[in-house]
């Protein structure tokens, strides 16, 4: 019972407790396969971040650690991914010029802010703020931060440099510059990644057509990129290709992540503090999501506030180790799932092996070509990229549509933050503007039956002297006038109502702009000689009535149900109403 308030903020100390040899030789058989695929994915996220190749093994030690000692879920591999990397890239490209000691500063000030938030935001128990991001919006976000991203590679195949974070500007630059293209740059990025997209697909296939046993298999297909990475990089050295322009990582420091501190002046977070933000926000939905996902197939469970909360610590825990935002990849995190990681400790373990790496692995990278880190990520992060979003949002929702469609441009067009911001606020925006003109239905009893339905839609009966109103929206300042129009031109045709009933059975909530409606519905009403009724309120909406004005100085009554408030008010028997 003592653990119990640490075991809510400590999940290590639930799983733990369990923790057996055999959970031990499944994590640790799922580190070594996540650390395959880390090592090359993690070196190419850090450039796309406009960072030294090593701030990507940095940034997947600490923060995998911090992640399984906070974190609930037992499959979600925490690292750089390619949209953090990329909005990582836009906003710090607005503050410091890469390869500057400032860059490398200010991104570590913005995983420390991005920790901070998420912290914040977990300890605060305010996970729901990431549902103002619709799953439509995201998608669409993702998608065009895909093409965005591999946009930004071709450069690197080509051996040449290209700037910009928007479509626009990164073809504009590619134009300027496509004279200086490196022929032997350009083969080895094209080969490359002909391989990674060959190993994705038919590799597997043919290792088990050849009687490889499936595990071995999937070992294999996952080891692509490392293959790709050895291969080029043997290549490159030996032919002395630096010399004839490729470019190359060069020079990654042979050591564990240091100790960093981010830069605190108010001048640098007032300028880092709206991407942090979005990065927060963006990496809490895309992490969540995943973790959700592979938690269902074995039916445990997940607590987002304290997702939040392993989240925030993993980003404090690369700020003062050398890395930059992280959040939970969807790629590696499904290989941790598939290769049979059964908790967090196989995070750990994928730590121990990265620390390996950075220790022994890295005197090896110096001639990795950078055309083969881009061929990694364009590999990856075209598996994102899914259009079929608009089609399916069109055939079910215009406003949905208009909002992917509207991210999709604006993030190509502007960049990410600008994408995001706008499908926010778009998002927003044609929240308030539907649930503004609520749907209202005149409802009527069905013969033979307790239920009432839509009478435009269904054969009902009614009686002239009755309206009887469904109103199928929470009642709040952005509708309460609505309400009040659809009533006043119902009743004002008619002049032979004597009742207005609203049946409330769908209002889960009404603010005191809706409440002064209310009152202002009921006067006028009275004044007509119509009595206003509500009928089927819920308790909480009944309780906050109760403790305004409004129930003692409405003309009408409350009924339980809305049949019982036909039956009454028209003078009916219920054997007869029901007939």
């Amino acid at each position: 019972m003592a653990l119990s308030p640490l075991t809510k903020y400590l999940p290590v100390l639930q799983w733990g407790r369990t923790y057996n040899k055999e959970a031990f030789q499944n994590d640790l058989v799922a580190a070594v396969i996540v650390t395959i695929m880390l090592v090359p994915q993690s070196l190419a996220y850090a450039l796309l971040a406009g960072l030294p190749a090593e701030a990507g093994i940095y940034a997947s030690i600490v923060p995998i650690v911090l992640y399984s000692v906070f974190g609930t879920s037992r499959a979600l591999a925490v690292g750089p991914v390619a949209v953090v990397s990329l909005m990582t890239a836009a906003a710090i490209g607005k503050v410091a010029q890469s390869g500057d000691i400032g860059y490398a500063t200010a991104a570590l000030t913005l995983a420390f802010l991005s920790g901070v938030m998420l912290l914040g935001l977990g300890l605060l128990r305010l996970g729901w703020i990431a549902n103002f991001l619709s799953h439509p919006v995201i998608a669409g976000f993702i998608t065009a931060s895909g093409v965005l991203i591999a946009s930004s590679q071709i450069g690197h195949i080509l051996g040449i440099s290209i700037s910009g974070h928007s479509l626009p500007h990164m073809f504009e630059s590619l134009f300027e510059n496509f004279t200086k293209l490196n022929f032997i740059t350009l083969f080895i990025g094209v080969a490359a990644t002909a391989f990674l997209f060959w190993v994705r697909k038919g590799l597997k296939p043919l290792l088990l057509s050849k009687g490889v046993p499936p595990k071995l298999a999937d070992v294999l297909t996952k080891a692509g990129p490392v293959a790709a990475v050895v291969v080029t990089t043997a290549f490159v050295a030996l032919f002395r290709l630096d010399n004839w322009g490729v470019k190359v990582v060069g020079e990654v420091p042979q050591s564990l992540p240091p100790f960093t501190m981010p830069d605190l002046s108010f001048d640098l977070i007032g300028k880092l503090f709206v991407p942090a933000l979005l990065i927060s926000i963006i990496g809490f939905v895309e992490s969540i999501s995943v973790a959700q996902t592979l938690a269902a197939k074995k039916r445990q469970r997940i607590t987002p506030d304290q997702e939040l909360i392993g989240l925030g610590a993993a980003n404090i825990g690369a700020a003062f180790t050398g890395g930059y935002p992280v959040t939970g990849g969807f790629a590696r995190s499904v290989v941790n799932f598939d290769a049979g990681a059964e908790t967090p400790a196989a995070g750990a373990f994928t730590a121990i092996g990265l620390a390996i790496a950075a220790l022994a692995l890295t005197p090896l990278l110096y001639f990795l070509p950078k055309a083969t880190l881009a061929a990694t990520i364009i590999v990856a992060v075209l598996s994102l990229v899914d259009f079929s979003i608009l089609k399916r949002s069109w055939g079910y929702s215009k406003p949905d549509f208009f909002a992917v469609a509207a991210t999709i441009l604006m993030t190509w067009a502007f960049g990410v933050e600008t994408g995001v911001s706008s499908g926010v606020g778009l998002s927003v925006l044609l929240y308030l503007f539907k649930t503004s003109r609520p749907h209202i239905a005149e409802v009527g009893l069905m013969e033979g039956t307790e239920h009432f339905r839509n009478i435009k839609r269904h054969q009902v009966k009614t009686d002239d002297r009755l309206v009887m109103m469904r109103v199928d929206e929470s009642l709040y300042f952005a509708n309460a006038r609505f309400l009040e129009d659809y009533i006043y031109d119902r009743v004002q045709a008619d002049c032979g109502i004597e009742h207005v009933v609203l049946m409330m059975s769908a209002v889960n909530a009404i603010d005191f702009s809706a409440l002064e409606s209310l009152e202002a519905i009921n006067a006028r009403l009275k004044d007509m000689g119509i009595k206003l009724h509500m009928s089927e309120v819920k308790g909480p909406v009944m309780d906050r009535l109760q403790t305004a004005h409004f129930l003692h100085e409405m003309t009408g009554e409350v009924f339980l149900s809305q049949y019982e408030a036909m039956a009454k008010l028209t003078g009916m028997t219920a054997t007869k109403a029901a007939e």
